[in-house]
């Protein structure tokens, strides 16, 4: 039979990794308590969560929604979950390896929007900024299109009137 300490955690694990679309697997070993205290509070700044847990755990909690990431699974791990804005959470990640010598933590494996990422794609995604900046220059693109679009109608406008007169 099962410990029942870990049976809670699987439980928990799971609560915590149902349905959620947006994930990152990473290598926190090396880390301090305060560096480890603190990539925490930056992570939860972003809308995310860090869960340690035993490797066998997390295991079983991500096959129980059909994700397999046991090769990603060794040594010590954490899943980093990212409710709100991945790019967001994966630049906290990000942001505390470039703040340290040792480049902890390290990303093993992500699950972004639902689909199994490498490396390489959470990186870029760290590189993009937070999600609340993109939409702002989105906004601010659209706006300066249609704020010429305006204008070259009110051009166009004058124009016939000017011919209709």
């Amino acid at each position: 039979m099962a410990n029942e300490k870990n049976q809670q955690t699987l439980s928990s694990l799971k609560g915590s990794l149902s349905g959620v679309e947006t994930f990152y697997v990473v290598d926190y070993q090396g880390l301090t308590a305060g560096q480890l205290s603190k990539l925490r509070q930056d992570i939860r700044e972003k809308g995310g969560q860090l869960i340690v847990a035993k490797n066998t755990l997390i295991n079983l909690a991500l096959q129980d929604g059909g994700r397999d990431f046991a090769d990603a699974l060794k040594g010590p791990s954490a899943v980093v979950v990212a409710q709100e804005d991945p790019a967001g959470v994966a630049k906290a990640l990000s942001d505390a390896a470039k703040g340290n010598d040792k480049g902890i933590p390290t990303v093993k494996a992500g699950f972004v929007e639902g689909n199994r990422v490498d490396v390489k794609v959470v990186e870029r995604l760290a590189s993009l900024g937070s999600k609340q900046s993109l939409q702002g220059e989105l906004v601010g693109v659209l706006s300066a299109h249609l704020s010429s679009f305006v204008g070259i109608l009110e051009a166009y406008k004058d124009k016939l009137e000017g011919q209709g007169a």
